[in-house]
């Protein structure tokens, strides 16, 4: 069974950095995408980035620039790396695995993915 954990939510201030981490366990397939989706209070979820296999990353054009994802060498954990934060960031973040290699044009869809993780909260606040 696949298991996605975030961490590395917290408050922080317009401008600053944060690093959010997701740890994923039990992956057969090292090329399903890992993906970074986030949900602001009463709005829907959206998608911020995906990175599969080796490819480089892909981002919401709301968070390009701001944003870089990245991962350790054993796809295992996947990082976040959130600057020049604004208050429109300010939402709980999820992490989510594919379980197959599905084609790149669905990957910014939130069925693509089969597993996700339980969140953790970004709060951009002054």
């Amino acid at each position: 069974q696949v298991q996605v954990v975030e961490s590395g939510g917290g408050l922080v201030q317009p401008g600053d950095s944060l690093r959010l981490s997701c740890a994923t366990s039990g992956r057969t397939n090292r090329d399903g995408a890992v993906a970074w989706f986030r949900q602001a209070p009463g709005k829907e979820r959206e998608f911020v980035a995906h990175m599969r296999g080796r490819d480089n990353p892909y981002y919401a054009n709301s968070v390009k620039g701001r944003f870089i994802m990245s991962r350790d060498t054993a796809f295992n954990t996947f990082y976040l790396q959130m600057n020049s934060l604004k208050v429109e960031d300010t939402a709980i973040y999820y992490c989510a695995v594919d379980a197959s290699r599905t084609v790149w044009s669905a990957l910014t869809q939130e069925n693509t993915y089969d597993y996700w993780g339980q969140g953790t909260q970004v709060t951009v606040s002054s």
